[in-house]
């Protein structure tokens, strides 16, 4: 690894300017000499990430970059799209294997938001809802464009409530540590060589 570009919404750029991050704490164990770039933009919506992040990580000339977004279309919609969704997701993945074929590429599920959030029962569901409808389309196009998923919904830890900081949403620090440790987890298991297959 030479470049690691984290690309998303405050998942991934953290709220608390100077608080260590997931993204950090992963780029750290990637090593020393690993260029680190964190692009993500709190509130960022899908949209916001193809149209002011995407160019910029991939002309820094990525071969890691993880992707995560989405909750934004579905917290900020009374009627979140998840085909709007699955569509940009693809076009965004479908340039990252076009302009960076040999870049790692690295995305994510989330966890239920709706579970510690203070909403009324109908925008409790309509969030519940959304996301597992978003959800299902990451799921999809991770797998038609050989993404990489860890899965954030169903993962044990997100229904832990320490997880979470207090507004029930972002991440907390045990969070973000919990994050880097699965993503780097997911790298090692994808970059470690296969039983028997050669390695010269």
């Amino acid at each position: 690894m030479t470049t690691y570009v984290a690309l998303g919404d405050s998942f991934t750029a953290g709220l608390e300017p100077g608080k260590e991050r997931w993204p950090d704490r992963l780029a750290a164990a990637l090593g020393p000499d690993v260029r680190y770039e964190n692009l993500a933009v709190v509130g960022a919506t899908s949209e916001d990430v193809e149209r002011e992040q995407l160019s910029r990580a991939l002309a820094l000339d990525p071969d890691l970059i993880t992707l995560v977004c989405g909750a934004n279309d579905v917290l900020e919609s009374t009627r979140p799209d998840p085909s709007a969704y699955r569509v940009r997701l693809g076009r965004m993945f479908a340039r990252v294997r076009d302009e960076a074929p040999g870049a790692q590429l690295v995305t994510a599920t989330y966890p239920d938001l709706s579970r510690f959030l203070e909403l009324r029962p109908r925008s409790r569901e309509r969030v519940e809802r959304g996301m597992r409808a978003f959800n299902a389309a990451c799921r999809a196009v991770a797998e038609r464009h050989g993404a990489l998923l860890l899965e954030g919904f169903h993962h044990p830890d997100a229904a832990r409530r320490g997880t979470f900081a207090e507004d029930g949403f972002h991440p907390s620090a045990e969070g973000h540590r919990k994050a880097a440790a699965e993503f780097m987890r997911a790298l090692r298991d994808r970059l470690r060589p296969r039983e028997g297959a050669s390695t010269a």
